[in-house]
């Protein structure tokens, strides 16, 4: 990556380099040919579907323009669109091309230079993005290969499954808010084990009542269900008897919850087979075992770690990782003002949540982490709020993931304490 200045772009872009300037639609997507100047040689934007004779005109266009004008490469620039890119993507990386991208928010902020008019169109955005390109102001999208491709995937998936068993999860306390808000005193969590047994059984208050303190503790008898007995069931059995919850539309209130309660069982068995495989494709990459003998750091936190950031080798250094999750410190200075400085929010933003809960996580397990915690806290010389101090631990970790998952060396606590230079009292 460090042939990824802006310099080293713009050397990229020789006399003999056709850029062309993509706006990535659904179905159709269109296309201008610029040379390395901004001369165009396109009379009028081509317009090709999202389909393989669609791709081959495309191919077409581009060699004809290249022989025509004795061009020699070819530099195709878009904008990140969602997903629809991913097709035009692979074809081009298989003939030979290299696809770049430029940011959405900078061509937004550039297509009034022209004509001093924010008008979106077919025919301006390709220019707009080439232009771009042309100064050098694209990047390559990194597009995971191997283990890497199969972990961001699988990741994904756990990431929706988690999703929807937050979402049913809530759903579910709704329903007990309306037939059984006596629930809460007996279960904390509505996702309780022993809980949802009795209530595939029996759903509503008056069936509990009915099934009685034998019959609750029987059903987890049966299935040799531990912590768990008499007294509990009598609790139950007593919070059932004294629900001050709705008692109409009782058929519907049953089939509801037992929509809900067969879609969360589905989605939980869900995300422990999509944990199962990632467990299995982590021990593909080096040195993970190593993350995870770091107090307060576990499966999940490495795997979206790893899902997010591909192969940590395609990386120069941690600064480069710290900018991709967003945690790139961003300054608010100029002249004798002196602002307040922020992180950039810019990056992966999944990659930064993952790096926050493991801060959070490290923080109240681990004591070196604490210990660095309380010093960002408590230092005299410009001591952190809260958040600040959790996401300086987040880029801390950064730089550790970064170096143990490229060397292979050992986490180290006393080093980890002692990088840390506290200033001594005269």
């Amino acid at each position: 990556m460090k042939s990824n200045t802006q310099n080293e772009k713009i050397k990229a872009i020789t006399e003999k380099t056709l850029v062309v300037g993509i706006d990535v639609g659904s179905e159709t997507h269109f296309a201008r040919a610029f040379n390395w100047r901004g001369y165009e040689f396109s009379q009028k934007p081509i317009a090709f579907s999202n389909t393989e004779e669609g791709f081959e005109t495309f191919q077409t266009w581009m060699e004809g323009l290249k022989g025509k004008h004795g061009l020699n490469q070819v530099l195709p620039g878009m904008e990140p669109t969602g997903h629809y890119w991913f097709n035009l993507g692979n074809f081009l990386r298989a003939n030979g091309m290299r696809p770049a991208h430029v940011n959405p928010h900078h061509v937004k902020k550039s297509k009034e230079l022209d004509d001093n008019n924010p008008a979106k169109n077919d025919r301006k955005d390709p220019k707009v993005i080439a232009g771009l390109v042309n100064e050098g102001r694209y990047f390559y999208p990194y597009i995971p290969e191997g283990v890497y491709a199969e972990i961001r995937a699988l990741s994904g998936l756990q990431v929706v499954a988690q999703n929807e068993k937050i979402r049913l999860k809530n759903r579910i306390a709704r329903w007990f808010s309306i037939y059984f808000p006596n629930y809460k005193d007996v279960y904390g969590n509505v996702g309780a084990m022993s809980g949802l047994m009795v209530l595939k059984v029996a759903p509503l208050p008056e069936d509990i009542v009915k099934l009685g303190v034998d019959g609750v503790n029987r059903i987890w008898r049966d299935a040799k269900l531990r912590g768990v007995g008499i007294k509990r069931a009598q609790t139950l059995v007593t919070a059932a008897a004294h629900s001050i919850g709705s008692r109409e539309a009782r058929e519907a209130a049953r089939v509801e919850l037992r929509i809900l309660l067969s879609d969360y069982e589905m989605q939980t068995e869900r995300e422990t087979e999509l944990m199962s495989l990632l467990k299995e494709k982590m021990a593909e990459v080096p040195y993970v075992d190593k993350l995870l003998a770091i107090k307060g750091i576990g499966l999940k936190t490495v795997v979206g770690f790893v899902a997010e950031a591909g192969d940590i080798t395609r990386f120069d250094n941690p600064k480069q990782l710290q900018k991709l999750a967003g945690y790139a410190i961003v300054k608010n200075d100029s002249g004798k003002h002196k602002g307040e400085s922020h992180i950039s929010y810019r990056g992966r933003k999944r990659l930064r949540y993952v790096l926050y809960e493991a801060a959070v996580s490290v923080v109240s397990h681990n004591p070196e982490f604490k210990s660095i915690y309380q010093y960002y806290l408590t230092r005299d010389k410009n001591p952190l709020k809260k958040m600040q101090a959790i996401i300086a631990v987040a880029c801390k970790l950064i730089r550790i993931f970064y170096l143990i998952l490229r060397t292979g060396v050992a986490y180290d606590a006393t080093k980890l304490t002692g990088d840390i230079r506290r200033p001594v009292a005269a």
